[in-house]
């Protein structure tokens, strides 16, 4: 899957977001920012499997998911 990452200078920090998942984070340097965001980016993506596991939209096995 193909995500869009946007970084751009805020008015005190570095910004950076992937609007598809609504995920925005930032950093005191770009390369802070894009480490928070890969952060961000996998919590969110835990959250949603965590959501779907537990509303019977999928099963895990491991570390997969089945649907």
């Amino acid at each position: 899957m193909d995500l869009t990452v946007d970084i751009f200078k805020g008015e005190k920090y570095f910004v950076a977001r992937v609007p598809e998942l609504g995920v925005t984070t930032q950093g005191k340097t770009i390369g802070e920012a894009k480490e928070n965001l890969k952060e961000a980016v996998q919590l969110h993506l835990e959250s949603v499997v965590e959501y779907l596991v537990e509303n019977g939209n999928v099963k895990l096995k491991g570390n997969k998911i089945l649907r």
